[in-house]
């Protein structure tokens, strides 16, 4: 249990391009809930964790960057991302990363290194204090507990 002035950890999780179609998107690879669903899974975990968790969703790789270059103004603890496609060709994400000098922890729900050959490197994976993948929406979960018990 927290003492009342022992701050609240912070995270920011980040869903990549695509899974805002999580539900309706090659079910046989990334599972039949939606990404509210998943949300909602990650939300109770926190509650259960004691954390605070913002979640966010962009197709768009400025975007992604700019979430995470602002996290550190937002006071976020810990970034969770789930790259998605910008998993195999960002620099760019893979750079913010490297400039917050907050720990990331990279998701993915499949199993990235089972799938097609492309998909294997990530760019992400090495600024992170590690990688959870092939678990489905869990691997948020396990993410999550990663991310507390990290230091």
């Amino acid at each position: 249990m927290k003492s009342q002035n022992q701050k609240v950890q912070k995270v920011l999780i980040i869903h990549g391009p695509n899974l805002n179609l999580l539900g309706t998107r090659e079910i046989d690879v990334y599972g039949s809930e939606s990404l509210d669903q998943v949300n909602q899974k990650i939300q109770e975990k926190a509650k259960e964790l004691k954390i605070e968790v913002i979640c966010r969703q962009s197709n768009h790789e400025g975007q992604i960057i700019d979430w995470i270059q602002n996290s550190k103004n937002e006071s976020f603890d810990r970034l969770i991302i789930n790259p998605g496609a910008y998993t195999h060709t960002s620099i760019a994400i893979r750079d913010a990363i490297t400039g917050i000098q907050i720990k990331a922890i990279e998701i993915h729900l499949s199993n990235i290194h089972k799938r097609e050959e492309f998909r294997h490197h990530s760019y992400i994976a090495p600024v992170c204090i590690g990688q959870i993948c092939g678990f489905g929406s869990h691997g948020y979960l396990l993410a999550l507990e990663a991310a507390v018990i990290s230091q």
